[in-house]
């Protein structure tokens, strides 16, 4: 079965964010990627997954799902699907904000192409909390910058390690889709290494591609709060 992204859109409104051609991944009856003609399984893992909203002094969780999702990593694209009955979004609001096709009620999927990930932050596991990964993206006509946040107990080091493997990889390999000038690729160079994280936790990647949320109204909602925003206000902090 196909898993339209607008069944589980990368960011929910007003934060959409949409593949490209129109559709997300593709999971067979296992709940299990489909992969494209020449594409490689590089891990698979289980993981907690949120979306962020980065801003130049401010972050906005902007929706969490309440379970594990199966997250696969390719030699293209982080993609991911998981079962939930509705997204658990930040903020206190009953009814989901995203749409889903009938019938697909119960699964959550979507996906982040290597093109588009401009620098990865990294929290180490401690102090009983759990490891966080940002894969954070630049977006179109706006200073803040969608976020896709991976989380699990253990540690996520590993993790940021292979995907910035792999989006190195991928932009050196892939001069069609991504155009670098030559600072860029001997950065890249240097990330498709098996070298250490650096020591403050954040990886730039050169050459990205920015994404572009569905429609302007994504970009300027000057009438509505966001989410923890109103949250905080309510609180009286």
């Amino acid at each position: 079965m196909t898993m339209r992204d607008d069944a589980s859109p990368f960011f929910i409104a007003p934060h959409r964010f949409d593949a490209p051609n129109g559709t997300g991944p593709v999971f067979n009856h296992r709940h299990e990627l489909v992969l494209e003609p020449g594409e490689l399984v590089l891990g698979q893992h289980r993981l907690h997954t949120a979306g962020y909203l980065l801003g130049p002094t401010e972050a906005w969780q902007c929706w969490a799902l309440p379970g594990l999702v199966a997250v696969t990593l390719t030699d293209r694209r982080l993609a991911y699907v998981g079962n939930s009955s509705r997204l658990s979004v930040v903020g206190g609001t009953e009814a989901p904000r995203h749409r889903r096709l009938p019938g697909l009620s119960g699964l959550v999927s979507s996906q982040v192409r290597w093109q588009w990930p401009a620098r990865l932050n990294v929290q180490p596991a401690g102090s009983g909390q759990p490891g966080q990964l940002l894969v954070v993206c630049d977006a179109l006509r706006t200073i803040h910058q969608p976020a896709l946040s991976l989380t699990h107990p253990a540690g996520v080091t590993g993790l940021a390690r292979q995907l910035r493997r792999a989006v190195a990889t991928f932009r050196l390999t892939h001069p069609d889709v991504v155009e670098l000038s030559p600072p860029e690729r001997d950065v890249l160079m240097l990330r498709a290494g098996a070298g250490p994280l650096t020591a403050d936790g954040q990886v730039t990647l050169p050459g990205s591609l920015p994404v572009e949320f569905c429609s302007r109204d994504d970009y300027y909602r000057p009438d509505q709060a966001w989410p923890d925003q109103a949250a905080d206000a309510a609180a009286g902090r």
